[in-house]
């Protein structure tokens, strides 16, 4: 089976220049397209599209995650800048902290606290199942 790999995130909005600026000047990630209908923006390897359109969110909709070294400072970072966050949480294995963006999609900062060890055996079982 072919690999994939994600490209982009896209998320519909009648709000494309508030929810540019969010993406843009809060959350710090550079547009690479800026047609009117149209927006994209670099996160690492994939970008957040902004389509202009009705938006639907849902009660469960779709959530973007970004990798943080230190959630705590992201949070505060990103605080400063008017984004809403709540509080840090802390699983066995993970901080997160979730947001929304002004469309009501969630976004999060997360990292994650496993071990080398956990990380080498997540990736021995991914290669067993695949084999």
């Amino acid at each position: 089976m072919a690999s994939l790999k994600m490209a982009r995130v896209i998320l519909f909005t009648a709000r494309i220049a508030e929810m540019s600026a969010f993406y843009g000047k809060v959350l710090g990630l550079r547009c690479v397209t800026g047609e009117k209908m149209w927006r994209e923006f670099q996160a690492g390897g994939a970008r957040v599209a902004l389509h202009s359109g009705p938006a639907s969110p849902g009660r469960k909709g779709p959530k973007i995650v970004f990798f943080a070294k230190d959630v705590e400072a992201v949070r505060r970072t990103l605080a400063a800048r008017g984004a809403k966050f709540g509080k840090i949480q802390q699983f066995d294995k993970l901080v997160t902290c979730n947001g929304k963006d002004p469309g009501g999609n969630w976004i999060q900062s997360s990292k994650s606290l496993r071990s080398w060890r956990s990380s080498l055996f997540s990736a021995l079982l991914c290669l067993s199942v695949d084999a």
